[in-house]
C-alpha cells in the first residue's frame, strides 16, 4: 500500500477505523470523510502517529444527506490527484422510521444511497488510476431479504430490521452492476459480510433495537477481526483481479438468491439515479 491513497467512509470507530489505522501501518494515506469534527481530529491524530507525514485528511458530510454525499465527493474529486481505494462502510441501523430533510428514509439513504452517489462522484479518479478498488460493507443480514420496488422507502409496515436488510441486499446488488460498468477502466467492485462485530453500530438505533445489542454483541467478533476482509479487499494482490463478489471470512461466498438477481440490481441501479438527481 506504500504511496496509496485510500478514501474511507465509516473511519472513525469499528472496523472501519481498524482498517484506516491497518492500511496506513501497511503504507497507505487515508482521506476518510466522518459526520463529527471531534471523532475524526481524534482519529487523524492517531492515523499520524502511526503513519507520520502522509497528509492523512477528513472531510466533515453527511452521508445521509445526497447534497453532502455530492458536496464531499465532489471536493475529494477536485483535491486527489489518484484513488487507489475507495471503502463505502459508513451505516447504521434505527428501529423507528426516520426521513432525512431530502424525503428519504434514513436507511437507505445512509447505507445504499451514500454508496451510490459517492462512488459515482469519485469514478473518474478511481478509473483513472491503475488496478484500483471499491470495497463496500454488505451483510449476512441480507439473507432472506427482498426489494419492494414499490416500496424502496419501507414506507408501509416499517421494521428497523428488515430495512436494514433490504439495504444490505441493496449493496450487493450495486456491487454486481458497478464491477460491470467498471470492467473496461479496470478498476474492481467487491462486497463483504465482516461478521456480527462488537462495534458502535445500533448505538443510536433506538427502541427494542438499541436495547437488544449490547446482549447480541457479547456474542460478537473484535473490530480486528471483523475489519480482516475489508484489508484483504483493499490490498490483497490475491484479489486485484477478483471483480463483483461476496465475501466472508476473507474468502468468496455466493449471497443469496435474491442478491444475485441481476434484472433487480439493474432497476435498483436506474432507481437509485433518479432517486440521486
Amino acid at each position: 500500500m506504500q504511496g496509496k491513497t485510500v478514501v474511507a467512509t465509516g473511519a472513525t470507530s469499528g472496523i472501519g477505523e481498524v482498517a484506516a489505522k491497518t492500511l496506513a501501518g501497511m503504507g497507505a494515506r487515508i482521506v476518510f470523510i466522518a459526520r463529527d469534527a471531534r471523532r475524526a481530529a481524534a482519529t487523524l491524530a492517531t492515523l499520524e502517529q502511526i503513519a507520520p507525514g502522509r497528509g492523512h485528511r477528513f472531510h466533515i458530510a453527511d452521508l445521509s444527506l445526497m447534497t453532502e454525499t455530492r458536496r464531499v465527493g465532489g471536493e475529494i474529486a477536485a483535491s486527489e490527484a489518484r484513488i487507489d481505494v475507495l471503502i463505502n462502510n459508513a451505516g447504521a441501523m434505527f428501529s423507528d422510521r426516520r426521513v432525512t430533510a431530502e424525503g428519504l428514509e434514513l436507511t437507505f439513504a445512509l447505507n445504499h444511497m451514500a454508496y451510490f452517489v459517492l462512488t459515482k462522484m469519485l469514478e473518474q479518479r478511481l478509473a483513472g488510476t491503475p488496478q484500483a478498488r471499491v470495497v463496500s460493507t454488505a451483510s449476512g443480514a441480507h439473507r432472506g431479504a427482498r426489494l419492494d420496488f414499490a416500496d424502496l422507502q419501507c414506507a408501509r409496515g416499517y421494521s428497523g430490521m428488515r430495512a436494514y436488510r433490504r439495504s444490505k441486499l441493496a449493496n450487493i446488488l450495486f456491487t454486481r452492476v458497478l464491477a460491470r460498468r467498471l470492467s473496461d477502466s479496470g478498476v474492481t467492485a467487491n462486497c463483504l459480510h465482516p461478521g456480527l462485530v462488537a462495534t458502535r453500530f445500533g448505538d443510536e438505533a433506538g427502541g427494542w433495537t438499541g436495547r437488544l445489542f449490547p446482549l447480541v454483541k457479547r456474542f460478537a467478533i473484535s473490530p480486528e477481526q471483523g475489519a480482516q476482509t475489508i484489508v484483504t479487499l483493499a490490498s490483497s494482490p490475491e484479489v486485484a483481479s477478483t471483480s463483483g463478489k461476496y465475501f466472508e471470512k476473507q474468502k468468496v461466498r455466493a449471497p443469496s438468491g435474491a442478491a444475485q438477481d441481476d434484472k433487480a440490481a439493474e432497476l435498483l441501479w436506474a432507481r437509485s439515479e433518479e432517486l440521486a438527481e
